[in-house]
């Protein structure tokens, strides 16, 4: 893919895709309530702009084409907006968002490597990073001039074994990998703040050795875009990260940013009468 140039008619398409994945994690959910929806929402600006700006190198007809870049989707549960994308860039057909969640589906309310176009297992949080880091690694050693990136949760960020990963990749100067941090500033009990508060993302990851930046909206490809381009030109040899901050439950009211709303489901009479206002 050619690498994004920030000119109107992309950042037009790229809103548009935006738009199109946030009504389709909806339709889906409606049809599966069981799914994530809150934390999914928070995503889909980080998603849309990775695949669709030019900042991803795949292939939909061989997902696992040794030339591709990785995406390492950690905050598995908030990758329900991933489902349209990859069905849209054709990784399975587009048929198969009408049975997330059915017997005999591959599409599940919590993904794994089943499904074309994801790497790694992602229901156990706080493993992203290491495995990300690995990765990086191992494409270093070879001489494999590819991105890894991973999206993770500010939530998820409480585990510890994120921030060995982060040392490791300091360590080992890992300059092609790209941590995302969704940071909607609310886990499954509540705010984090009042549970373990991370203060200033920025700083920490900077202390850990890495070279760190934040996008103030979250839902701004532009703002995100800017952020992977910045990521691009950094030459320090560090690894990076984005703080980016975001909405959970975004665009939904009395979802978006609610302290409870990691497990709550969104009635269906609201899902239509969004998706009526939107059309």
């Amino acid at each position: 893919m050619n690498m994004l140039q920030l000119d109107a008619d992309v950042i037009e398409r790229l809103n548009a895709k935006a738009q199109w994945v946030w009504e389709e994690t909806l339709r889906i959910h409606r049809r599966s309530q069981e799914t994530r929806v809150a934390s999914s929402l928070s995503t889909i600006e980080i998603f849309v702009t990775l695949y669709y700006g030019g900042f991803m190198r795949f292939d939909p007809d061989n997902p696992i084409w040794e030339g591709r870049d990785r995406c390492i989707i950690s905050k598995g549960h908030g990758s329900l907006c991933m489902y349209p994308i990859l069905a849209d860039l054709g990784y399975f057909p587009k048929q198969e968002l009408e049975r997330v969640c059915q017997a005999g589906s591959f599409l599940g309310g919590i993904p794994d490597p089943v499904i074309p176009g994801y790497e790694t297992v992602n229901g156990s949080l706080g493993h992203g990073a290491g495995v990300g880091a690995a990765m990086a690694l191992g494409l270093k050693c070879k001489g494999k001039d590819r991105m890894v990136y991973v999206v993770t949760g500010d939530g998820e960020l409480h585990e510890g074994s994120n921030w060995e990963a982060f040392m490791f990749a300091a360590q080992h100067r890992l300059d092609k990998l790209v941590v995302l941090v969704d940071n909607n500033h609310i886990s499954m009990l509540g705010p984090t703040d009042e549970i373990v508060s991370h203060r200033n993302l920025v700083r920490k990851f900077d202390a850990f050795g890495w070279s760190a930046r934040e996008v103030v909206d979250g839902h701004s490809v532009v703002a995100i875009a800017n952020a992977l381009l910045d990521c691009q030109r950094d030459t320090s040899g560090k690894p990076k990260a984005i703080i980016v901050n975001t909405r959970k439950g975004n665009g939904v009211p009395g979802l978006e940013n609610a302290p409870l709303s990691h497990v709550a489901a969104i009635k269906p009479d609201l899902i239509d009468q969004l998706l009526g206002e939107r059309r």
